[in-house]
């Protein structure tokens, strides 16, 4: 029997500043779905952002889906490999960048997890709570295709080794 690949979906971004928050929203709406459809090998992170700290929490990883706001012309949300990069800081308001992370836990730890950044249309940043309707639907999507992503490659798994398959 392969081993299970752990994932780590990680999801960032100021919660006060309207849709910036996004990622933290996922988080908390995969928390209970997780539970409730008895996936075990991914954990869930949430922060407002990244930091170098984490270079060190990735490593323990198979594979890493970040989870952001973004500010692209993108329909709704898209799914991006990441490679290691010395860059740390992209064009959003975030010091440090998941593929600097990247690069910090291969330098660091010589381990380089299979990763991922799911970003999110987000339209509105004003210093508020609560994500507006548009990234609210746009999550509603996004969170729609992760769920299918991580029962897809892990679910299917488990179910199998339950049923002795």
């Amino acid at each position: 029997m392969k081993n299970k690949i752990k994932t780590l979906v990680y999801g960032f971004g100021n919660p006060g500043r309207q849709d910036d928050g996004i990622g933290n929203v996922m988080i908390l709406r995969l928390e209970s779905w997780l539970k409730d459809n008895y996936i075990m090998d991914v954990d869930l992170e949430s922060n407002y952002q990244l930091n170098i700290e984490d270079a060190e929490k990735i490593s323990s990883y198979q594979r890493v889906i970040f989870v952001d706001a973004s500010k692209e012309e993108i329909k709704t949300c898209k799914l991006e490999k990441l490679n290691p990069a010395q860059k740390t800081i992209e064009f959003t308001m975030h010091a440090v960048s998941p593929s600097y992370l990247l690069y910090l836990c291969d330098k660091l730890f010589g381990e380089k997890p299979e990763s991922y950044l799911l970003s999110i249309k987000g339209l509105s940043y004003h210093i508020t709570e609560g994500l507006s309707k548009e990234a609210s639907m746009n999550l509603d999507k996004a969170e729609l295709f992760l769920r299918s992503v991580l029962r897809d490659s892990i679910f299917k798994k488990d179910i199998c080794h339950k049923l002795g398959v």
